[in-house]
C-alpha cells in the first residue's frame, strides 16, 4: 500500500475527510476544486475519508434514522461528481478508515465475491492511484492517520522522523519539530466536509476542535517548505495567505 514519488520543485494539494454525501459542496469542497485550477498543482492527493459509508458502518444511527442516510450508491455518485471536477496527471486517493467501509462489509458478507470487478473501492475510480501512504521524496509521508489526540501531528513527526501529514482529526494545523537532523512538520489536513454537517450527528452537538480546509506544500530542491493551510473563513469566503477568496 506505499506508493512513491519523486518531486524536486512543485506544488502538492492535499484535502482529506470530505465524507460526501448528496448535495451541494461545502464551502471547503469548492476551495479546494478552484485551487486545483487556479495553483495548478503538480499532484493533487484526496487523503482518506472522501466515501463516508453512513449506511455500511458498524456505528448505530444514532438520532436519526437509517433512511435519513444516504446508501452506497448515492455515496460513489457524490464522490465521481466531486472527483470529476480535480483534473490533472497525477492524483492520488489514500485511503481512510471510512473508506474502507466499504470493502469491509462485502468482505465480513460476501468473502466468495473477492476480486469480482466492483467489489472494491478502486474499482469506481480508475482513473485515481489507490494507497495507503504516498513518500515523498523519502522525506515526507502523506497518509491518513497514525496517532490520535490533540497532540497528534507533534507525535507524529516526533516519532516518526518525518515531515508527516495527516487527516482523520479534523484540527487542521501545522506543528514544526526541529531536532539535530534540522526541523520537519507534522500537518493535519482538516476537513472538506461541514464539521457541523449530518454525517457528524453522532457527535451529540459537543464542541469539537474540528476547522474546515486543506493543506498546500510547496517543494523547493526536494525539500519541503513550510506547509501552508487554507481555512474557511465563512460559508462564501476562504482565507489563504492573508487574504479572503469568495468561493
Amino acid at each position: 500500500g506505499r506508493l512513491t514519488l519523486d518531486l524536486q520543485d512543485g506544488v502538492v494539494l492535499v484535502g482529506s475527510d470530505a465524507h460526501l454525501w448528496p448535495g451541494p459542496l461545502t464551502t471547503a469542497q469548492r476551495a479546494f476544486i478552484r485551487a486545483a485550477k487556479l495553483l495548478k498543482p503538480d499532484v493533487v492527493i484526496l487523503n482518506g475519508d472522501l466515501f463516508d459509508g453512513a449506511r455500511v458502518s458498524r456505528f448505530p444511527a444514532g438520532m436519526w434514522s437509517q433512511e435519513a442516510r444516504p446508501n452506497v450508491r448515492q455515496e460513489l455518485e457524490a464522490c465521481q461528481s466531486f472527483m470529476d471536477q480535480l483534473k490533472g496527471p497525477n492524483r492520488y486517493w489514500l485511503f481512510g478508515n471510512h473508506d474502507a467501509r466499504f470493502e469491509a462489509r462485502l468482505a465480513s458478507l460476501t468473502p466468495e465475491y473477492e476480486g469480482v470487478p466492483g467489489f472494491a473501492l478502486k474499482d469506481h475510480f480508475q482513473e485515481w492511484r489507490f494507497g495507503m501512504s504516498l513518500w515523498v521524496n523519502d522525506d515526507v509521508v502523506i497518509k491518513h492517520r497514525w496517532h490520535n489526540g490533540v497532540h497528534a501531528v507533534y507525535n507524529n513527526t516526533m516519532k516518526g522522523g518525518k515531515s508527516i501529514v495527516t487527516g482523520h482529526l479534523h484540527s487542521l494545523k501545522v506543528t514544526p519539530w526541529t531536532d539535530y537532523n534540522g526541523t520537519r512538520y507534522g500537518v493535519d489536513t482538516g476537513t472538506l466536509s461541514d464539521p457541523d454537517g449530518a454525517q457528524f450527528d453522532y457527535a451529540e452537538d459537543n464542541s469539537r476542535n474540528w476547522r474546515a480546509g486543506f493543506a498546500v506544500l510547496t517543494f523547493k530542491d526536494g525539500k519541503l517548505l513550510l506547509p501552508e493551510l487554507a481555512q474557511v473563513w465563512d460559508e462564501d469566503h476562504i482565507q489563504f495567505r492573508g487574504r479572503l477568496y469568495r468561493v
